[in-house]
């Protein structure tokens, strides 16, 4: 008789972002004249810069001659893009990781849920809360993390590191120790980041207990502040203890391209086995690459006029995260983030629940944002913008909410 895996009915509900797009789903058809603004899923609105549809337009004509044609992609990714991730994105930074050690692959979400695979199921894993739900429900999909308990909101074997106003949004050591400890810094929900200092704390505590960070740095690329770390791997021992996420998709606006990395310093060991040889057996045999014109797109974005692109685009939106910040401070929101990250993370007003302040906002003023709760217990009462709308769009989204 067949089975199925019953993991999957651990979990609590749909996934978040779906139960947000049923409920606006549902009041657009009560409201069909209602002009929805949309800040809650994290989706970039900016077009492709040039550099990048120039590099696509020439990949696709080399993928029509039989000279140039390319089929699968290295396992690892092609040199080419590797190798410019290596010196750009690192070695520029002081930080030693070498080309072959970097998994080309179709976005970090894939990959933050996948890497548990080359784990034990006896692992306990650690969380920030508030915390991207990817980190949590790929765990409770393999197994290992208990009993679902809808009281407190968690599950029963995972351990939860509490994030709030009193501690900067930013997780301090458990009690507990875990062994798979899920760090994101700048902080997707809450927009926090963490200093060096702090880092390198979690570093060595890593390497004393013999764990492994799994470091989501998606959205790297929007820090403003000179001391606060690009990458994990600016720590002293790093490469003995953590592993590194990369997102093209913020970054350069390739949330429909598809395109991301993983970083796997061949240091890194536990009970002497090599993850780089685990992850390199795994994405061999479950991965086939990403396309050839989209890593010729992601080449494209290291070069010169591909940074300047870029970075065009981050002010762009970190300007929509001022206006956001600035708008709902002036209308006396208690409100953070929106400095080195594109998400602006309130503090719901009256004691509000996160999802009634969902429903308030989107019937008073037709604007979606994201229920802090639909992140952790520890998001409850607070609720997550985001900076990738419109320019005027994002303007009236704040004068709304400000007379609501």
């Amino acid at each position: 008789m067949t089975t199925i895996n019953r993991n999957y009915l651990k979990l609590p509900g749909s996934y978040l972002f779906s139960t947000i797009g049923k409920k606006v789903r549902e009041y657009s058809e009560k409201n069909p004249g209602a002009e929805i603004i949309r800040l809650g899923i994290g989706d970039v609105t900016k077009p492709l810069s040039e550099s990048v549809t120039d590099a696509l337009h020439k990949a696709v004509t080399e993928m029509g001659n039989e000279e140039t044609f390319k089929g699968y992609a290295p396992d690892l990714g092609y040199e080419f893009l590797r190798n410019v991730i290596s010196e750009k994105d690192f070695k520029e930074r002081g930080c030693d990781i070498e080309a072959d050690e970097i998994f080309i692959s179709d976005g970090a979400k894939c990959d933050c849920g996948n890497i548990q695979e080359i784990f034990g199921m006896e692992n306990r894993v650690a969380v920030c809360d508030p915390v991207y739900p990817v980190y949590v429900d790929s765990n409770v999909m393999a197994g290992r993390t208990g009993e679902y308990d809808a009281s407190t909101g968690r599950f029963k074997d995972v351990i939860y590191m509490p994030c709030s106003a009193e501690n900067d949004f930013t997780p301090e050591i458990p009690d507990e120790t875990p062994d798979l400890i899920y760090l994101c810094f700048p902080n997707n929900p809450t927009g926090a980041v963490i200093k060096k200092d702090k880092l390198q704390k979690w570093v060595d505590y890593a390497n004393e207990k013999g764990s492994v960070i799994l470091y989501d740095a998606a959205y790297e690329a929007y820090i403003s502040e000179n001391d606060v770390p690009h990458s994990i791997y600016e720590c002293d021992g790093a490469r003995n203890c953590a592993i590194e996420f990369r997102s093209f998709s913020k970054t350069a606006g390739f949330t429909g391209l598809r395109l991301g990395f993983t970083v796997i310093p061949k240091d890194l060991k536990v009970e002497n086995e090599s993850l780089w040889n685990l992850w390199a057996r795994r994405h061999g045999t479950k991965y086939n690459g990403a396309p050839y014109i989209v890593q010729r797109a992601g080449e494209a974005v290291y070069s010169e006029k591909g940074r300047k692109e870029v970075r065009a685009q981050i002010e762009y939106y970190m300007g929509n995260a001022k206006i956001i910040l600035d708008g709902l401070k002036d209308a006396g929101y208690t409100v953070s983030g929106g400095v080195n990250a594109p998400y602006i993370w309130l503090k719901t007003p009256g004691n509000m629940t996160s999802w009634e302040f969902f429903d308030m906002l989107l019937d008073k003023a037709n604007v979606v944002g994201t229920p802090g709760s639909g992140f952790g217990p520890n998001g409850e009462h607070y609720f997550r913008l985001t900076a990738f709308g419109n320019r005027e769009k994002t303007k009236e989204a704040v004068n709304r909410i400000k007379i609501m």
